[in-house]
């Protein structure tokens, strides 16, 4: 047994489970680091080189080389990396692509809403918006593909992903722009339907935050280098020059200076990814995640997926919904579990309906989503006895 205190005051006694997660890291961004990693996997000698040194260089190209081939992105394909994240990566391809046809922007997470927001008030663009609610898929059906399309791959504060590629278009006229931060090294990527995507290491990886990869098709080159866009770009967001492609962005000579330290860790994730198997065993292990972490939430009947059907579940950002649970509910049942090192980071986003978020991406193991179920119960016991009345 052990005491715990309430932030009222009141002492609650619940037992502790017998045994931790091994690494409780189950937090959506940045995500668990790979198995085993420790910085005596990284290659010290680019550090304090110049990014475009000899060795600068190399080091990039050799990250763009095995993102290649871990993802397993076509030769057709280019593959840069940028500053800024994710959403820098994102709001690049927005800037420099859009303005040539209509646009039509999906959203059903908060991320989702901010491509609309970049293309309604800051780009003037009056997209078409097909909105759903958190949990919920908009009609792909009604997607327009004159239109150049932007949405999330999955999304990563709702948990829903998009089925597959099936919905995009073959003949599509517009460009598909896809954030599939929170997909890649876990689902299926149809690269013949994606003109742009995009995503940062600190996802499935388990890399570095600050640093975005843009993957862009032919049809995404043939419209940077036949498009000027009607508003100024952003020096760190050009990717043409004298309207062509700057391909040095492409090969390792990035736009602004990279941290090399987030690259020498993005190539040992990289590495340890190569080493598991690939692309076959990421996605396995994220699948292997989320079936353990669904075998909690089907033992308990105060815990559910907010995202009621499985085909368009997330398998790594999977968002959980608690019995009776406002936000201050899940705030203080994700601090009691962080104060008792059983789990880290497992609130839900703060623009999702109040719940829990687990990441089950491959750098997750297994045997730590099994043994994170006694600690939700023992979370879950504690505050329901502060406040009963909420759960009566």
């Amino acid at each position: 047994m052990t005491d715990t205190i309430s932030p009222a005051g009141a002492s609650v006694r619940a037992a502790l489970p017998s045994a931790r997660p091994a690494r409780p890291f189950f937090s959506s961004g940045p995500c668990a680091k790979p198995p085993g990693w420790s910085p005596a996997m990284l290659e010290l000698d680019s550090l304090g080189r110049s990014h475009r040194s000899r060795i600068g260089k190399a080091r990039l190209a050799r990250c763009i080389d095995l993102i290649r081939e871990v993802l397993e992105v076509p030769a057709t394909h280019r593959i840069g990396i940028v500053p800024g994240s994710d959403t820098g990566a994102v709001e690049m391809a927005m800037w420099t692509m859009l303005g040539a046809r209509p646009v039509t922007t999906l959203a059903w997470e908060s991320f989702g809403e901010g491509w609309v927001t970049d293309a309604l008030k800051q780009l003037k663009l009056e997209p078409t918006v097909l909105r759903a609610d958190y949990g919920q898929l908009p009609d792909l059906g009604a997607v327009d593909w004159r239109h150049d399309v932007v949405f999330t791959w999955n999304g990563t504060t709702s948990g829903v992903r998009v089925p597959d590629g099936d919905w995009i278009a073959a003949d599509r006229q517009g460009l598909a722009i896809a954030d599939a931060t929170s997909a890649v090294f876990a689902q299926d990527i149809a690269w013949d339907k994606c003109d742009v995507l995009t995503f940062s290491w600190q996802k499935a990886l388990g890399g570095e935050g600050a640093h975005g990869v843009l993957i862009l098709g032919p049809r995404a080159v043939e419209r940077l280098e036949s498009h000027t866009p009607a508003w100024p770009v952003p020096k760190v967001f050009r990717l043409t020059k004298g309207g062509k492609l700057i391909e040095g962005i492409f090969s390792g000579e990035t736009i602004n200076t990279p941290s090399m330290l987030a690259v020498e860790d993005a190539i040992a994730c990289l590495e340890w990814a190569q080493s598991i198997g690939g692309l076959p065993a990421m996605k396995a292990r994220a699948d292997a995640n989320a079936a353990a972490l669904d075998a909690l939430v089907e033992q308990r009947d105060w815990l559910g997926h907010l995202v009621a059907d499985p085909a368009i579940r997330s398998n790594t950002s999977v968002c959980l919904t608690v019995e009776g649970a406002d936000a201050d509910f899940v705030k203080r049942f994700a601090r009691l579990l962080e104060e008792a090192d059983a789990a880290y980071d497992i609130a839900g986003y703060r623009d999702a309906p109040p719940g829990l978020r687990i990441w089950c991406g491959a750098t997750v193991d297994s045997a730590d989503i099994a043994a994170l179920g006694p600690w939700l119960d023992w979370a879950y016991e504690i505050i329901t006895r502060q406040q009963p009345a909420a759960h009566s």
